[in-house]
């Protein structure tokens, strides 16, 4: 029988009773067909997480491979690692499934932007830029859902839909805030992971958010859910609310005057389950007072069932089913272990190395002082949204694998409210041949429901390290563990300061990876996929203005490096290795032709301003594709990270340039290696217009790779019969 036919029937043999009851993320069991109850609500943000009550460690599951955050695996800019963390953390959730300890559905990836550096969950994001974050989101989501066609191996979600990007800052939440946004950057910047996700991707769920967008909470709008998410970017799946949004948009938003009214606004908009009880309490009356139709209810079950279906839930015994034997053996396998320390290798920034303080010599540097409040870190590397790890290598238990280590705190947590441990501190970095101070951020101070008020290090931090930086008798590593950025100026300035790394929340072997690093064994590649703005970016901007782009007449300016222009501490992809790498761009068009659909009506305006809209031309596989010959001139070989920039034609609309395509490649030392690089047109050299329309804009795109440009121009078919 087909799987429609299957969903229907079953949706036929229900009560209103029953269904309404499994609108919610506890949905109840129906004895009378054989129906057990489901919890809806698991975790994978970067492992398998027992932050929803679907999951739960322990028994013959005592941990997951917890891999580092995801704003850190986001830095290698390695779209295949992202998909293979994705096949391992499936892997280990159907192996928990079938042990009875998990659930198949899995709400994550978070692909919001990175909007604000103060905000608290901006560590879960695959960082500031759209292009990125989309793109992480697809492969993400590739690896969970696996390739077996309609069928899901664990059924993925992109969340929080739309504009959703604070949580907690200066007296408003996200259960209060109604997020001004306009339509251009709606669909230049906040949308743009999400249609990726559901378009490249194919992911099974989106869940709507807390916030309000111009006045309507997102989770009750018919325009973001029923016409954009399903309507329009054809969403095979089912649209789940944030956790208790119904009740939150009823109760503390008071959007509507009752329940019913709520819940009935929440289903008719296109919301398919509640994650709370919310519907399943007031769904039934909402259709006794005709405010809801028990057809409504029927589509929302046709989406949830439909799911439950493609991973198999009705099909009998698991054992049988594509994943059966997977169990606690392919839980924390080595494999699965070494994948989490070379994602966090890969994800690791170089941010400073002045002279070549880094890598460390085994020889000269024997004994290493290492000092600071995330020295001996270990559930604080694996960030939030986090299980329970296989294991733990801290930074000091990495590097005590290569040499003899001395271990001084120097701060007794990373709010450093005194000095009281910098003396014993100081005179270790006196007597060893090198130091590494492993400072930064934890949960205490940017996490879920708690934005940063500044971007400076906490406390007496900064203190600490310029203090034993100044009394250390061999080079000073500053290692920096944080989720957003950090304004270290001092730092970068301080020529007794000679390298900085920055490693995010890296995993459960992320001192491992740090000290592969530190000693060369590693050679860094990662790239930063946020801007680090000075402390004086923030102290006087409101969090709560989503404005993108810059304005001089008040004052405003901008946000992430596609708008901002001002001072920086380090920009977006910045990353040092130990080698060099040269680029030369050897092939690459000068001119691409959009071909424009030549059955427009006339009267409609296809080309304003010398920009084509989108959905006149004819994009298919419409793209520019580049030759990039990379060569590394120095002696030890290396990653490269290949990030292509557009800077489109001079316009009102126009971001000041554009991630629009990235690649990594492995090139020996003194050897080189060519990359072929497409770019899609129509998605990544347009704009968008005031209006909220994405357009091409006609003329010179400049193309940069680091400080190779290249030049393209784009020109319309059919531009002589067209009247504007």
């Amino acid at each position: 029988m087909p799987m429609s036919d299957r969903v229907n029937d079953l949706v036929g043999r229900l009560t209103l009773q029953e269904k309404v009851r499994l609108l919610i993320n506890g949905a109840a069991p129906i004895p009378r067909l054989g129906i057990k109850g489901y919890e809806w609500w698991s975790e994978a943000l970067h492992g398998a997480s027992d932050v929803g009550p679907g999951t739960k460690f322990g028994g013959a599951f005592p941990g997951a491979t917890s891999f580092p955050q995801v704003i850190t695996t986001a830095a290698s800019f390695n779209a295949t690692l992202w998909e293979a963390i994705g096949r391992v953390v499936s892997d280990e959730a159907r192996a928990m499934y079938n042990g009875g300890s998990a659930g198949l559905t899995y709400w994550s990836p978070n692909v919001n932007i990175f909007r604000d550096p103060r905000w608290g969950r901006g560590q879960e994001t695959p960082g500031e830029d759209p292009v990125l974050a989309g793109t992480y989101a697809a492969y993400y989501v590739k690896g969970l859902q696996g390739n077996d066609g309609d069928r899901l191996k664990v059924a993925a979600c992109c969340k929080h839909f739309t504009a959703y990007d604070l949580d907690n800052w200066n007296g408003v939440d996200r259960f209060h805030f109604n997020a001004q946004v306009s339509k251009q950057d709606i669909e230049d910047t906040f949308d743009v992971p999400f249609k990726m996700c559901v378009q490249d991707g194919n992911v099974a769920s989106v869940m709507c958010s807390y916030n309000e967008v111009n006045g309507v909470p997102t989770c009750a709008d018919p325009n973001l859910l029923r016409n954009t998410v399903r309507g329009q970017w054809k969403l095979d799946g089912y649209i789940v609310s944030d956790c208790d949004s119904v009740g939150v948009f009823y109760n503390t938003q008071h959007y509507t005057t009752t329940p019913e009214q709520a819940a009935a606004d929440a289903i008719k908009a296109g919301l398919d389950l509640d994650c709370g009880p919310f519907l399943a309490q007031h769904s039934e009356d909402a259709v006794k007072q005709k405010l809801l139709n028990e057809v409504d209810i029927n589509n929302a079950l046709v989406n949830t069932l439909r799911v439950q279906m493609r991973l198999g839930m009705f099909d009998g015994e698991s054992s049988v089913q594509p994943f059966g034997k997977l169990g606690p053996k392919d839980v924390c396998t080595p494999s699965n272990q070494e994948l989490a320390l070379e994602a966090a290798r890969q994800g690791i920034v170089l941010l400073k190395n002045r002279g070549v303080s880094l890598p460390l010599s085994l020889r000269r540097h024997r004994t290493v002082v290492v000092i600071g409040p995330n020295s001996d870190a270990t559930v604080s590397m694996i960030g939030n949204y986090a299980g329970v790890a296989c294991g733990y290598t801290s930074p000091l238990q990495g590097i005590g694998n290569y040499v003899k280590t001395i271990h001084q705190l120097g701060c007794a947590n990373v709010a450093c409210r005194d000095d009281k441990l910098f003396s014993a501190a100081i005179d270790a970095a006196r007597q060893a041949d090198a130091t590494v101070l492993v400072m930064g951020l934890d949960q205490s101070i940017e996490a879920e429901f708690r934005d940063r008020t500044g971007l400076l290090l906490p406390g007496r931090q900064q203190e600490l390290v310029s203090k034993v930086a100044k009394a250390s008798k061999g080079p000073t590593v500053l290692v920096l563990m944080s989720g957003g950025p950090i304004d270290v100026s001092f730092a970068k300035n301080d020529p007794r300061i000679g390298a900085i790394l920055w490693v995010g929340y890296p995993g459960q072997a992320g001192g491992a990876a740090i000290a592969d690093v530190l000693y060369g064994t590693t050679n860094p590649g990662g790239k930063l996929p946020m801007t680090w703005y000075p402390q004086d970016y923030v102290s006087n901007l409101a969090m709560t203005d989503m404005a993108m782009r810059s304005s001089t007449h008040r004052n405003y300016p901008g946000r992430t490096y596609r708008f901002y222009k001002g001072p920086v501490v380090y920009p977006f992809g910045h990353g040092l290795s130990y080698t060099n790498f040269v680029h030369t761009i050897v092939n690459a068009p000068l001119f691409v032709t959009v071909p424009l659909d030549g059955h427009r009506r006339s009267g409609n305006a296809t080309v304003l301003g010398k920009a084509i809209k989108v959905n006149h031309a004819r994009c298919d596989k419409l793209s520019v594709g580049l030759q990039v010959n990379v060569k590394n001139t120095g002696s030890k070989d290396g990653t490269h990270t290949i990030l292509v920039f557009s800077i489109p034609p001079a316009g009102h609309w126009a971001p000041s340039k554009q991630l629009v395509a990235f690649a990594k490649v492995y090139v020996l030392a003194r050897s080189e290696q060519q990359v072929g690089i497409s770019i899609h047109v129509c998605k990544f050299l347009s704009v968008v217009d005031r209006s909220g329309v994405r357009r091409i804009p006609i003329g010179l795109h400049h193309i940069h790779i680091g400080d190779v440009k290249h030049s393209v121009s784009l020109e319309a078919a059919t531009l002589g019969v067209i009247k504007s």
